[in-house]
C-alpha cells in the first residue's frame, strides 16, 4: 500500500512532537475545512474530494522507509517517532457530498479525534479539496454555458500527470461527457474521446493520404482534424475522404482560428455536401466565457483543457483548515475556540449544516447550528459520514455524485448560475 503520510508539511510533524512533549496531543479536538469568501465573481463553489478523502485517511500511515527518512531529519526524538510508527487516524470525519455546492463559511469537512491526529490531516485534506473543488467549479461554469453540448476535459498535458487524473474525475463529476486522459478513464469509467493531432497530419504527404489512413484504422466515426493547413479545403479533403470510405465523417475538428465563423462555414459545406450528421468539434483555449460566446454557433462538442485543470484558468479554491474546538484535558469536553485576528478571524465550535429550499425548490439559505440541535425543519443535512471505525465509510460512486450534483446545481436560481460579476449565492450562517 501506498501511504499518505508524507504528502504533508513539515509543520504538521513538527506540531505533533511539541503537542506530545505539551500534553495537547491527546486532547479532543475539532477541525473544519472551510472557505472564508469564493473567489470573486463566483456564486457558488463544487465539493469534489470527498470520495477520495476516506481512502487517504486509510492510506496515511508511516511505513519504514517514511520513518527511516524522518529520523534522518535529525528533528523528531525516538517518542515521537515511535509514536507515528503506531499511527492509525481513529476519529471521525464528515463531510459535504461529493457533488454538493458550498459557499463562505459551509463546513465542507470536519475531523474529530485527538489534536494530534487531527491536526495531521490538515495539507492532505487541503490538497484534496482546493484542487479538485477548483477544477469542478470551474468546470460546472463551463457545463453551464455549454447547455446540452458534449464537453471533452482534455487538459491532461497542462497539469501534473496524477493531478490529470483527478481534474478528469472532478470535470466529469458537474457534467463532462468524457476525457481524454486513459488513466482517468480507467480509474473512473469515465468515456475516453481522442482521435489525431496535427503532427500526424503533417507526417503524412498530404490531407488526403492521412485522413484515408485514420478512417481505415479508426473507422468512419473517427474524428478529422482539419485546420493543420487551411480549413476550407481541410473540410473538403475530410468529405472526400468519408465517401472514399463509404460514408460521411463521423466529425471534424476547428482547433484555430475565429472558432465561431469557421463553425458556421463548415457547417455550411457540410451540410451542402449531404454530410448533415458530421459533427463539430471545438477546442483551442476555450474557458466559460468562450464557450458562452459559440452559443449560437453550430458546434456539437467543446474539447477543453488549460483552463479547466491550471491555476492560470481557474482561481483556487481558498479553503482551509482550522481548529474550532478543543478539550482542556484528554477526557474533556470541546471548548470552542477562534482566532481573532485581523482579515482571518474564525467561529468557533463544531458545526452542523443544513440548506433550506422555498416552496419552488430554490436554495435560501445555509444554515449552521452549533453544538448538539435538532435539525431544522425543512431543511436537510448537509454532511455525511465520511470516515469512522478505523475505515472509510463513504459509499463513492461517481456516476451517483454526478446525478447528485446535477439536482444540488439545479436548487440555483438563474441568476446564481450565470458569468456574470457578483457575490456568493449564499453565505454559510448562524
Amino acid at each position: 500500500m501506498t501511504t499518505t503520510a508524507l504528502l504533508t508539511d513539515l509543520y504538521e510533524l513538527t506540531m505533533v512532537q511539541a503537542s506530545l512533549r505539551s500534553g495537547v496531543a491527546d486532547h479532543p479536538s475539532c477541525f473544519e475545512l472551510f472557505c472564508r469568501r469564493l473567489p470573486a465573481g463566483r456564486r457558488y463553489g463544487v465539493v469534489a474530494g470527498t470520495g477520495r478523502l476516506g481512502e487517504a485517511i486509510e492510506r496515511f500511515r508511516f511505513d519504514d522507509d517514511d520513518l527511516a527518512y524522518l529520523q534522518s531529519l535529525r528533528i523528531f526524538d525516538e517518542d515521537t517517532l515511535a509514536w507515528f510508527a503506531d499511527f492509525r487516524f481513529s476519529g471521525t470525519v464528515e463531510a459535504y457530498r461529493e457533488g454538493d455546492l458550498y459557499f463562505p463559511g459551509s463546513p465542507v469537512v470536519t475531523a474529530r479525534g485527538s489534536f494530534a491526529e487531527t491536526v495531521l490531516l490538515e495539507t492532505v485534506v487541503l490538497s484534496i479539496f482546493n484542487h479538485a473543488s477548483a477544477v469542478a467549479a470551474a468546470a460546472a461554469r463551463m457545463h453551464e454555458v455549454a447547455a446540452d453540448r458534449l464537453l471533452i476535459e482534455m487538459g491532461s498535458r497542462r497539469t501534473h500527470e496524477h493531478a490529470a487524473i483527478e481534474a478528469a474525475r472532478a470535470s466529469f463529476l458537474v457534467g463532462f461527457g468524457g476525457t481524454s486522459n486513459l488513466a482517468a478513464g480507467r480509474r473512473y469509467e469515465i468515456p475516453v474521446y481522442g482521435t489525431a493531432a496535427h503532427a500526424y497530419v503533417l507526417a503524412h504527404r498530404d490531407e488526403r493520404t492521412a485522413f484515408d489512413a485514420q478512417l481505415d484504422a479508426l473507422g468512419i466515426e473517427t474524428t478529422l482534424l482539419i485546420d493543420t493547413y487551411d480549413i476550407t479545403p481541410g473540410i473538403g479533403e475530410a468529405i472526400a475522404a468519408g465517401r472514399r470510405a463509404g460514408g460521411t465523417p463521423g466529425g471534424i475538428r476547428i482547433d484555430s482560428g475565429d472558432l465561431g465563423k469557421e463553425a458556421e462555414k463548415a457547417r455550411v459545406q457540410l451540410n451542402e455536401a449531404g454530410c448533415e450528421a458530421t459533427k463539430i468539434v471545438a477546442s483551442g483555449d476555450l474557458d466559460e466565457f468562450s464557450i458562452e460566446a459559440l452559443a449560437s454557433a453550430p458546434v456539437d462538442a467543446y474539447g477543453v483543457g488549460t483552463s479547466v485543470v491550471t491555476g492560470s484558468g481557474h482561481p483556487t479554491a481558498n479553503m482551509i483548515y482550522k481548529l474550532v474546538a478543543v478539550a482542556d484535558r484528554p477526557a474533556g469536553e470541546l471548548a470552542p475556540v477562534a482566532k481573532t485576528s485581523l482579515g482571518k478571524a474564525t467561529v468557533g465550535g463544531r458545526k452542523a449544516a443544513y440548506r433550506r429550499l422555498d416552496p419552488q425548490g430554490v436554495a435560501t439559505e445555509e444554515l449552521l447550528l452549533v453544538g448538539p440541535a435538532a435539525p431544522p425543519p425543512d431543511t436537510r443535512a448537509l454532511q455525511v459520514p465520511v470516515f469512522a471505525g478505523g475505515e472509510t465509510v463513504y459509499p463513492f460512486d461517481l456516476e451517483a455524485d454526478r446525478e447528485f450534483h446535477a439536482k444540488a446545481r439545479a436548487e440555483l436560481p438563474p441568476e446564481a448560475r450565470g458569468l456574470g460579476p457578483g457575490d456568493a449565492w449564499l453565505t454559510a450562517s448562524l
